[in-house]
């Protein structure tokens, strides 16, 4: 048997696997990939690096045990195999409990807990990568459609006579929009009043531009982070 679905590229099945691991794909698109990681080596091999770049967002959090009431919720959702379950030690949680965004929601829920950045849960929310090894730098949350917050995940050195811009683009506009330089390691809220509300699949990256930002209002340097908003509520 193929190892792939013809006409599957690298850069479809890194995609694939991505929506799987964070659980944006429908039931039914789901059910396939895992019919298919039976049978395909490459796939699977897409889906343990997608795991390998997310799990280590969840040292961000500390750990917390679950409440009785929790357990039963899960055990409900799952059909009562909670139990057998070990919670943090095992990578196929991402892949077990995945659902409609809930591996996003595990990720953002670690985030609040330690940063405690918002108090509503998020309704939104980005992943933004690096584009040569996929490895997370970023992670933009918006609990309402107006503003969002750009959370960083770690430390990124910019040259002294270069800046970070923001940018975002939904499907139907004309090009992408800024929303300004962003310094790196500081968290950034970011209103979204003067722009049409947020869109799931709406683009978000950030270049490397001059130190005053880009001179044209359009991304003329170098991708250093890029994601799209999955809608988790």
């Amino acid at each position: 048997m193929s190892s792939t679905t013809p006409g599957d590229s690298p850069e479809a099945l890194d995609e694939l696997a991505g929506e799987y691991v964070l659980g944006t794909l429908a039931a039914e698109q789901r059910a396939e990939v895992q019919r298919r990681l039976e049978n395909e080596p490459l796939l699977q091999a897409a889906v343990d690096q997608w795991e390998q770049r997310l799990l280590p967002l969840t040292a961000l959090a500390e750990p917390v045990p679950p409440s009785a009431l929790l357990w039963k919720r899960i055990e409900r959702s799952l059909g009562g195999q909670a139990a057998s379950i070990t919670w943090w030690n095992r990578l196929p949680l991402w892949r077990g409990l995945a659902g409609a965004g809930l591996a996003a929601s595990l990720v953002l829920g670690g985030l609040l807990w330690t940063r405690s950045v918002a108090v509503n849960p998020p309704t939104y929310v980005v992943v933004l990568v690096a584009p040569q090894d996929k490895a997370p730098g970023w992670v933009i949350q918006a609990s309402n459609s107006q503003e969002i917050q750009l959370i960083p995940l770690g430390a990124f050195e910019v040259p002294e006579d270069k800046a970070l811009e923001f940018w975002t683009k939904a499907d139907g506009w004309q090009g992408p929009v800024s929303l300004g330089l962003v310094k790196p390691g500081q968290t950034l809220s970011v209103p979204l009043d003067k722009l049409p509300p947020l869109q799931p699949n709406q683009l978000f990256e950030l270049t490397l531009e001059g130190a005053k930002g880009s001179p044209i209002g359009k991304p003329t340097g170098p991708i250093q982070f890029i994601g799209r908003a999955v809608k988790v509520i």
